[in-house]
């Protein structure tokens, strides 16, 4: 018995196809790098217009002479070297160095305290995560005011309240009676106003690490210390590096409190790189030298974070 024919496709030719398909493939291509230009564009353009501009005409300021009113002349590399000869700026780096040691190490450790206290779900928490963010609501500036009323020797209630405890006679200025009252008036303002943003941070570092890992500790017998110091930090490591580089930075770029609260005094005592760039600029009106040390300032910053992403680098491995 004779087989029926069977209508066979003929082979499919793959060069064809392929022929067909690249250009729309690169079409696509093109396509989508398009709209991926069109996305970005915005923000590519603001970053441009507000920072890579004003970067540039900072870097070509501080090579001249830029007097607020009149023609500027080039005049390097005098604004730099009057950095050295200046003893303000001496004085203003030596307190933001100290400042910033002792308001990060502070700042980090009252925020990380606030972050393990409402780590874990119970009752309460949520009123208290609410509490700590809470003055991240008031904007720096009006915080700083705030303070100042607050700390006022005329009308301020914290020295009636002071005074009712009989700790001190009469008025204080907290503000610019002494060195260290003026910085610890500044210190206290930033904790309020940033320990609870910092602990939100760290809270989200500690949320992300997996309970399984906490519970296999503890079924083999480590302690708390133990668990915090061999779980707990290793995995936390990218979170406080980038904690500590928020504060550090920061802390050098230090303006609003010590401007508003201390006016840099007393005597200086309370002065900042920034507040030395600001009256450069705005009291002295020379722009060249207050861009001078604020290319200085960015040179120092930029290779702080590059030293502190090396690090981090480094032992993430």
């Amino acid at each position: 018995m004779a087989r029926p024919l069977v209508a066979t496709k003929p082979p499919q030719d793959s060069t064809v196809d392929e022929t067909v398909e690249a250009p729309r493939r690169r079409r696509l291509g093109r396509r989508r790098a398009l709209q991926g230009w069109l996305y970005a564009s915005p923000t590519a353009l603001m970053v441009g217009l507000f920072f890579l501009v004003p970067l540039v005409l900072v870097g070509w300021m501080s090579l001249h002479r830029w007097p607020l009113l009149g023609e500027p002349e080039l005049n390097f590399p005098d604004n730099y070297a009057g950095v050295a000869d200046n003893d303000l700026i001496a004085d203003a780096a030596w307190f933001t160095a100290k400042y910033t040691v002792v308001i990060t190490v502070l700042l980090f450790v009252l925020a990380f305290g606030l972050a393990l206290l409402v780590q874990r779900r119970r009752r309460g928490v949520g009123f208290f995560r609410t509490a700590f963010i809470l003055p991240m609501a008031v904007g720096f500036a009006s915080a700083s005011l705030l303070f100042l009323g607050m700390l006022s020797d005329e009308i301020g209630p914290i020295n009636k309240f002071v005074a009712s405890l009989g700790l001190i006679d009469g008025y204080t200025s907290w503000t610019s009676g002494s060195p260290n009252s003026a910085l610890g008036s500044a210190i206290l303002l930033v904790l309020w106003r940033f320990a609870g943003f910092m602990m939100l941070i760290l809270l989200t570092g500690l949320q992300a690490i997996p309970l399984e890992l906490y519970e296999a500790a503890r079924v083999d017998g480590a302690s708390r210390w133990q668990t915090f110091r061999q779980v707990t930090l290793p995995l936390m490591r990218p979170t406080i590096a980038l904690v500590l580089t928020l504060m550090i930075t920061g802390s050098l770029l230090a303006f609003d409190q010590f401007w508003i609260l201390t006016r840099g005094g007393p005597d200086n005592s309370t002065t900042s790189l920034v507040m030395v760039i600001y009256r450069e600029a705005f009291v002295r009106l020379d722009l060249g030298s207050a861009a001078g040390i604020s290319v200085l300032l960015l040179l120092v910053l930029v290779v702080f974070n590059v030293v502190q992403l090396g690090v981090l680098r480094r032992r993430s491995r």
